[in-house]
């Protein structure tokens, strides 16, 4: 009875030793300055569909094949699966342990007694080796923590690794699509100033122009012409960086040679209050880090503390005649109780370490919130700006495109100056080149508020 009392009375005192833990519990920010961060972390369902907006067969198919095939894609997930592992690894050091063993030993000579000489000794072991140590400060439970929080950053980092994809997807298609309407630009500049060539080159002949007016139209068409290579590079390049995007060659894409740049059918709507940090991966993965450093604290502090572990062995042992039965069966059992006593100014040293490692973390988090705060809305103010540059130089385009027709008109008819047809055709060239870098501009624009606002923007 008077065992029985003292055994519980020890599980008892095992069990409320191991309820405590050691190191600050963590409490995830509410707040950095006067911003509110509250909310959870929220994966976008639109992250994964804002493109469809555009209603772009080309551009859905491409983002499609690089969620299927792009290896940094693979990559991340695998590291989210690295992650849970190491997670699990350490969950389960809070369990016993145990190994099934058996073994041969031989030997001579085992002792130095005369007796022992040339007496050689076999012998047979086979049974299970237990261990367990018994988490009485929490170090084991603070490093499960800190491995679930690296964990759950990965799988944070792997969502944020798609919308960084579908973005990059994106603006390379706009890219590409950019560098065809370029293309297309230039050889209408070339139809036109071969036009104008013509013209010049029959009051030419009918003794109405100089070699100076053909020579200066010639000048303008020739630098038009030193322009079509540059445009050939940059489809090239962007044909380049979606094929690695997709993780195929260059030169299949197969997207048709009809330049056309996506545009939104509906206005991108901003709901007044949303907290749209909660759709940051990049801010969730910075409070995940910070939760890992804190947990860290606790597994350094619990070095100051004693270790308690056990370690037995059940089975048999016998003699050459490998006989298992109740007269070779053994046991044993082994606690011990380990304490770092003399090495105690390393331990404040490593809980030092653990204490500076979250506080930088805690600044990190800190300068994250404050980046993605600026970032979403410097990239509402860009699309917008952009927008307006777009809308002034498309009239601009259209006022340069009659301008020409006059000149043209009243130079081939004799009562216009060749100089004022010359500088029409050079407007026009610039603004419908212009136009059409805003284009590209516009789009990739709103491409970056998708990624800045982790694809939580909705459409009205």
């Amino acid at each position: 009875m008077r065992n029985t009392m003292k055994l519980s009375a020890i599980a008892i005192l095992v069990a409320a030793l191991s309820a405590c833990a050691v190191g600050p519990d963590y409490q995830a920010p509410v707040k950095v300055a006067d911003i509110s961060i509250d909310a959870p972390y929220q994966q976008a369902e639109l992250a994964q569909s804002w493109w469809q907006a555009f209603d772009d067969a080309a551009l859905n198919r491409l983002i499609t094949r690089a969620l299927q095939e792009n290896r940094s894609l693979v990559q991340a997930r695998a590291n989210v699966e690295r992650a849970y592992a190491v997670f699990r690894d350490a969950n389960n050091d809070l369990l016993p342990k145990g190994t099934l063993n058996t073994g041969y030993q031989a030997g001579e000579n085992g002792t130095v007694s005369a007796a022992d000489d040339g007496v050689i000794s076999r012998g047979y072991s086979t049974g299970a080796s237990l261990s367990w140590d018994l988490d009485l400060f929490g170090k084991i439970r603070r490093a499960t923590e800190a491995a679930q929080a690296q964990a759950e950053q990965a799988d944070i980092l792997w969502h944020d690794a798609q919308v960084q994809l579908i973005s990059q997807v994106a603006t390379s298609y706009g890219e590409y699509r950019g560098a065809q309407l370029r293309l297309v630009v230039a050889e209408q500049n070339l139809q036109n100033l071969t036009q104008s060539r013509a013209i010049v080159l029959a009051r030419l002949e009918a003794g109405m122009a100089s070699e100076l007016e053909l020579a200066q139209i010639e000048a303008q068409l020739h630098q038009v012409q030193a322009m079509v290579p540059a445009y050939r590079v940059a489809l090239l390049t962007a044909d380049a960086t979606l094929s690695a995007l997709l993780a195929q060659h260059p030169g299949q894409l197969k997207l048709g040679a009809v330049p056309h740049l996506p545009e939104l059918k509906q206005p991108v709507a901003m709901v007044e209050g949303a907290n749209y940090l909660r759709y940051r991966a990049d801010v969730a993965s910075s409070e995940r880090a910070l939760a890992a450093s804190t947990a860290q604290i606790g597994v350094a502090t619990a070095d100051l503390y004693p270790n308690l572990s056990v370690r037995g062995f059940l089975g048999f042992i016998s003699g050459p005649g490998l006989a298992l039965n109740g007269d070779t069966q053994s046991w044993s059992v082994a606690p011990t109780l380990s304490w770092q006593a003399a090495d105690l100014g390393s331990v404040k040293a490593r809980i030092r370490q653990a204490q500076a490692s979250s506080q930088i973390a805690l600044a990190q988090f800190e300068q994250q919130v404050f980046n993605a705060i600026n970032e979403m809305q410097l990239s509402l103010q860009s699309y917008n700006l952009s927008r307006e540059q777009q809308l002034s130089t498309e009239l601009q385009w259209q006022a340069s495109n009659k301008a020409v027709q006059i000149a043209r008109d009243r130079y081939n008819a004799g009562t216009g100056e060749f100089l004022d047809l010359l500088d029409a055709e050079r407007e026009l060239l610039r603004a419908r080149d212009q136009l059409a870098q805003l284009q590209q501009q516009s789009f990739s624009r709103l491409v970056g508020i998708y990624r800045s606002f982790g694809g939580g923007i909705q459409l009205i």
